[in-house]
């Protein structure tokens, strides 16, 4: 069996120009002979094979760009354990009130200052917009920026951030907008640092499920955010997350989604991602959304940022691994040691590799409701105008922002 592993893997391997034992930057090193073996079932033994340090390349982003590049995840051969699990999901939703709360619990409720070790000051754990600029705090400004002008967010207006995460979003436009913001999450880590992050400040953070908005009395709402949550919603919920949003947006509101997207549809994750990172998440494909907002929502506005997540993705890695030695030192629940590393740098450079090939994308969707008859969206109307005012206005909104860590 070893022998055979090895046989089938290498061959794999070099359909994508990576040779083992090789002596480029993107060659396997191999340590451990049981990686042939793990490696025949994808990417959840490929990753917990390099979790466990059986292999390593120099330049793992250079691995990770020729194996996707060259759709060896895509092998028959190497997609059993993710069958399985998409046949699961076809039967089951893997997105239930209760599932729904493992993403929250196992990856969000980490020590908040792990994550403060590597991201920008605005806590942004979602793309940042290298716009004209290599600074990661300046990025994060530019894409919160962006996204305040797109909702046309004024200082009367009560905006939604559903999926808060540390409240980054809820404190910039509050105090660069003049707005209340009411924040919801299922993360009690989040939550907490939430709340202490935006004091002072016309904000609110509640522990509400999305699928509790309509019978809430939070709305209505001028302008929502979804930004990095609807991943952690799964396919057979997208159309009531649609009407929820629908049921507490005024009628000449809007609605903004960010989220990462799949260039096929799916129904799950890769298996590896699915069970240590991200539980029970999947990116949407276009035509998954668009059915979810039949006849709720016009689709004002779709662009794709997705080529942003490669430099987001290396300023975290370059930052995580820059601080490693105080996330190591850090006295949490859970060890962050030697495995946990390597399992970050996994994440951090297939998911990197997966926008650069284009497997992934980033989306902004500005919807309004349905028949709202509130006219051309602005952002459309004077397009031709637009980037250049963006650019110079998140340049000054950057110079002007209460940053603080």
């Amino acid at each position: 069996m070893q022998a055979l592993a090895q046989r089938i893997i290498t061959g794999l391997l070099d359909r994508a120009d990576v040779r083992i034992d090789g002596d480029r930057p993107w060659d396997v090193r191999i340590h451990h002979e049981r990686f042939f073996t793990r490696a025949l079932r994808g990417s959840l033994g490929v990753g917990e094979s390099y979790m466990d340090g059986d292999w390593h390349a120099e330049s793992l982003i250079e691995f990770f760009r020729r194996a996707m590049g060259t759709g060896l995840q895509m092998h028959p051969l190497l997609r059993v354990n993710r069958l399985a699990k998409e046949l699961h999901a076809r039967l089951r939703n893997l997105q239930t009130r209760d599932r729904s709360r493992a993403v929250a619990e196992e990856h969000y409720d980490l020590d908040h200052r792990m994550y403060s070790l590597f991201l920008g000051p605005w806590n942004q754990y979602t793309c940042c917009f290298f716009d004209g600029t290599d600074d990661l705090e300046e990025a994060e400004v530019r894409k919160l920026e962006m996204i305040c002008d797109k909702l046309e967010i004024g200082k009367n207006d009560r905006v939604l951030d559903i999926g808060c995460g540390w409240g980054g979003f809820a404190k910039y436009a509050a105090s660069t907008r003049g707005c209340t913001v009411v924040g919801i999450s299922l993360s009690d880590e989040q939550i907490q640092y939430a709340r202490e992050y935006t004091a002072g400040l016309p904000v609110q953070i509640h522990r509400l499920d999305y699928r509790d908005l309509p019978g809430s009395s939070l709305g209505p709402f001028d302008k929502i955010l979804i930004c990095g949550m609807i991943e952690h919603v799964g396919y057979k919920n997208y159309r009531g997350l649609m009407k929820a949003v629908h049921s507490v947006l005024k009628n000449d509101g809007l609605f903004l989604l960010h989220t990462i997207g799949n260039r096929h549809n799916t129904v799950v994750v890769e298996p590896w991602i699915e069970k240590y990172i991200f539980r029970n998440s999947m990116a949407p494909s276009m035509q998954q959304l668009a059915r979810a907002a039949d006849n709720l929502f016009v689709i004002e506005d779709w662009e794709n940022y997705g080529h942003y997540y490669v430099p987001t993705l290396q300023a975290w890695y370059d930052n995580f691994n820059r601080n490693w030695d105080r996330i190591r030192a850090l006295d949490g629940p859970k060890p962050f040691d030697e495995r946990f590393r390597r399992m970050w740098n996994f994440y951090l450079m297939s998911s990197r590799a997966a926008f650069e090939v284009e497997d992934l994308h980033l989306w902004h969707l500005v919807m309004t409701r349905y028949g709202s008859g509130r006219g051309v969206y602005d952002r459309v109307k004077h397009q031709s105008s637009t980037p250049p005012t963006r650019q110079s206005a998140a340049t000054a909104a950057f110079e002007r922002s209460p940053v603080s860590a």
